[in-house]
């Protein structure tokens, strides 16, 4: 008798960074059942989004594609595109599965179904932290309450369904985004009401906690000193738009974290309800369940915030778990460099298919038996200037991460590299020194730059 293929489940948090949940190692955040996730599987500590903001790496965990190919490369609604997605769900619907989406979609403003899911419910754009609005399977409907809380409750229901089919479930929290309207251009307008919303419950929890300050915490005019791309968008940063956005979601400061983490217990609580409803129905150990966020989060690290964008490792980083008993051993941690694109392949594998041609990232099920096992030697990161945040017209890049070093290549910024910035990671974590100009790394410099030409002509399918 043939074994049933798995159930395949992703859990997907919003701008949460990769140290934001207790095992990646916050220093006072409690997250007891994704910590679980994480303890009874695998935790994959350099694992990194590929265009660090919403849209552009939503679209390549789905498509396994990088934005260069599969072109939604900002947050400019892309409705259309979106509904052309490659999306490995598709392949999972040829393989017999029933599959879901629940939660935020923002690819493009439109919360309609997409091609690939037998059920569906989302809403348009960021949606709303309370009361929000939901399409439910075409129509939408009025809800009122929590939408974390809301969110958890229709994947419980999802879960609970008696089933003929394994399932693949894409669970997107809207949490931990503040709340937020963004216009078709893709500006962000967040009005002084609005920004981060805690459940009634967790308002008091954390009231003393400190995140405590790292050594790239710093102001703009230091952070230019050593990065002097960064000096015109400082200097922009301080319009009135700029000025009003900051205010609002308290940008930068002890409380933003904190209401962050107030945030995460909603969060926490929907993954123990659904580990809990897996479990009491049989079917907790054969379902690999993949947690990551969909990009990372500056908390005044470089000068940056509120962003996610850049190549910085408090951008790119991805908390990244997955639980699958029968082939991960409880405790692992596999160090080894991932990227959000590996998602799709390995969900198409462990489902018994093959994955296409068009899928550029690599399934990671080598990985999950073996600590020594290496899919690539670097990581391309890309990203195109857009209009959402006034400061960053201009900022377009190319960066190469590997195991030790970093490069970004600014494309519009300077004359033959010489504004780029180069750090040795295993001697300076916090690229606080850019050795971009140092004769003793010219070697260095050189060959990630040729690195990087491959990484981006592969990317694009050249």
């Amino acid at each position: 008798m043939r074994k049933r293929p798995p159930n395949l489940l992703v859990i997907l948090i919003d701008d949460l960074r990769y140290d934001e949940f207790g095992a990646g190692g916050h220093p006072y955040m409690k997250t007891p059942y994704i910590d679980r996730i994480a303890h009874e599987g695998a935790l994959f500590t350099r694992a990194f989004h590929t265009t660090p903001i919403c849209s552009p790496n939503r679209a390549s965990i789905v498509s396994g594609q990088y934005a260069s190919r599969h072109g939604i490369i900002d947050n400019v609604a892309r409705d259309a595109m979106s509904h052309r997605l490659p999306n490995y769900h598709l392949e999972l619907q040829r393989l017999g599965y029933e599959t879901a989406h629940i939660g935020k979609w923002h690819m493009g403003n439109d919360g309609k179904p997409r091609p690939g899911y037998d059920h569906w419910i989302s809403y348009d754009g960021h949606g709303k932290l309370m009361d929000p609005m939901l399409n439910h399977n075409g129509r939408y409907r009025q809800h009122s309450g929590y939408i974390t809380d809301i969110m958890n409750e229709h994947a419980v229901s999802f879960l609970k369904k008696k089933r003929d089919k394994p399932f693949s479930l894409f669970f997107a929290h809207k949490a931990v985004h503040p709340d937020a309207e963004q216009a078709a251009d893709g500006t962000l307008r967040i009005s002084a009401q609005g920004g981060y919303v805690v459940a009634e419950r967790h308002r008091d929890l954390y009231k003393r906690d400190i995140f405590p300050p790292t050594p790239n915490m710093m102001p703009p005019q230091e952070v230019v000193k050593t990065k002097p791309a960064w000096a015109e968008c400082f200097d922009l940063k301080r319009g009135k738009l700029s000025k009003q956005i900051l205010k609002a979601i308290h940008a930068g400061t002890q409380e933003e974290i904190r209401l962050r983490a107030r945030m995460m217990a909603a969060v926490d609580e929907g993954v123990g309800r659904i580990l809990d409803t897996l479990e009491q129905r049989g079917q907790l150990d054969n379902t690999c369940i993949v947690f990551l966020g969909d990009n990372g989060y500056f908390f005044g690290e470089h000068g940056l915030g509120p962003e996610r964008r850049f190549a910085y490792e408090e951008g790119i980083r991805s908390p990244f778990a997955v639980r699958f008993p029968s082939l991960i051993k409880a405790g692992s941690v596999r160090s080894g460099l991932v990227i959000c694109q590996d998602i799709a392949p390995t969900l198409i594998e462990l489902a018994g298919g093959k994955p296409g041609p068009q899928i550029q990232g690599r399934s990671l099920v080598p990985m999950f038996g073996s600590a020594r096992t290496r899919l690539r030697q670097g990581v391309l990161v890309e990203y195109w200037a857009e209009n959402a945040m006034p400061w960053l017209v201009g900022m377009t890049y190319k960066a190469i991460r590997t195991e030790r070093y970093k490069y970004i290549h600014w494309v519009n910024r300077g004359r033959d590299g010489e504004l780029d910035e180069l750090y040795d990671l295993s001697d300076d974590p916090y690229e606080l020194r850019n050795l971009n100009a140092s004769k003793a790394h010219a070697g260095v410099r050189a060959k990630l730059r040729r690195e990087l030409g491959t990484l981006v002509k592969e990317a694009v399918g050249l």
